[in-house]
């Protein structure tokens, strides 16, 4: 080895210290420093809340305080299964085809007490339900309007009774098939389930216009 190509140990060690300083460099270009904020990304309909509906609440309520803005605070899908008592396949039936309308797994709602005329006994599985938040919840409503509302047979609308006083919404569909994810040939039987859509809003008026802003289709008054 020549003496132009040996390298001391003092030589070696300041090599290493430029790499590794050029390393921290390349590194902190790409992250942000601690503390910074990075505003979220997000898409679909929750994107076209942010951008779009939030200002137009804005105007319509004229809040003075930003977090006054009512949004989806989540989603509960439910569906009933008396029928689980006597068929045990039923309750399995159910909690696959929420689990491919949803993206999630349901859980299992029980019978809290027991009732004899029905041969209900405490713990015994009724029900199943699955609870969406954030950006699945956001993609599953999307769906919902944009494709398995107009799939109901001659659909005219939904009809803006179902208001709970507080501007929480329920919608109640009568057969799974309305939504594209779900094979006829794969499904035991129909079933009807309830959407229970919960907003931050105070009033049924505030309620209604961010679901209308949101793309649901009411009927017209």
């Amino acid at each position: 080895m020549s003496p132009d190509t040996r390298k001391t140990p003092r030589s070696r060690a300041a090599s290493t210290a430029t790499k590794a300083a050029s390393a921290r460099t390349s590194t902190s270009e790409k992250a942000p420093t601690n503390g910074a904020f990075r505003k979220p990304e997000y898409v679909g309909l929750r994107q076209r809340y942010h951008a779009e509906i939030v200002p137009a609440m804005q105007r319509e309520f004229t809040y003075e305080n930003p977090m006054q803005i009512p949004r989806v605070a989540k989603i509960v899908v439910n569906i009933g299964l008396g029928e689980a008592i006597a068929n045990a396949k039923a309750l399995d039936a159910a909690v696959g085809d929420l689990t491919t309308i949803t993206g999630q797994k349901p859980i299992v709602t029980r019978a809290k007490r027991s009732i004899a005329q029905f041969r209900l006994r405490t713990g015994m599985p009724i029900g199943a339900k699955v609870t969406l938040r954030g950006q699945r919840m956001y993609d599953f409503l999307e769906r919902t309007m944009a494709l398995a509302l107009p799939r109901i047979r001659d659909f005219r609308g939904i009809p803006t009774r179902s208001f709970d006083g507080r501007g929480n919404f329920s919608l109640g569909l009568r057969e799974q098939l309305v939504y594209p994810e779900i094979d006829y040939d794969k499904i035991d039987r129909l079933r009807g389930f309830e959407i229970s859509i919960v907003t931050t809003a105070k009033t049924d008026e505030e309620g209604r216009k961010l679901l209308e802003l949101l793309g649901m289709p009411f009927q017209a008054n």
